[in-house]
């Protein structure tokens, strides 16, 4: 899905979509880098969000992504969408207990890694990997892969710069 698109923007085409097929996942490709895009994007139930600039094996990495049931943002996005909250005090919470291994995948993930990236990087199969984002997303009470990096900036798991 495209934000500017004739007759109907990107974002409503979304919404309706999945109004009407609610099971129906949507991955937004974009030249846009805008937060507001990216925000009501995800509020109106995309999976994902992607520039158009990304290469084209990310492009790829990034369909499968979304097919398999995950969701991903470009990491710039995450990031300045997650800055107002964790810069917003000191409260931020913490982590419950990760592997080494399991820090390591989400530090991965927080980068805009594939499950497929991650395991030639780790040099483990891609079912490892899937196992490992499985008990992440467990350990830190989540729904998906966004979710997960947000939890990470939140708590400076993952540092914002």
């Amino acid at each position: 899905m495209d934000v500017r698109m004739p007759r109907v923007d990107g974002i409503q085409a979304t919404r309706i979509i999945r109004e009407r097929h609610p099971h129906t996942k949507v991955l937004v490709l974009t030249t846009f880098e805008n937060d507001a895009y990216v925000s009501e994007a995800l509020r109106t139930g995309a999976q994902g969000f992607l520039l158009k600039r990304s290469a084209p094996e990310s492009v790829v990495a990034a369909i499968r992504t979304v097919h398999s049931g995950d969701s991903l943002l470009f990491p710039d996005a995450l990031r300045r969408l997650v800055a107002p909250a964790v810069q917003a005090g000191p409260d931020r919470p913490g982590l419950p207990m990760l592997s080494e291994r399991e820090g390591e995948v989400l530090r991965l993930i927080a980068s805009g890694l594939s499950n497929a990236e991650i395991a030639a990087r780790i040099y483990v199969t891609v079912e490892t990997v899937k196992t490992h984002v499985g008990r992440i997303l467990a350990k830190l009470g989540v729904r998906d892969r966004v979710q997960a990096v947000i939890r990470a900036y939140e708590s400076d798991f993952v540092p914002l710069d």
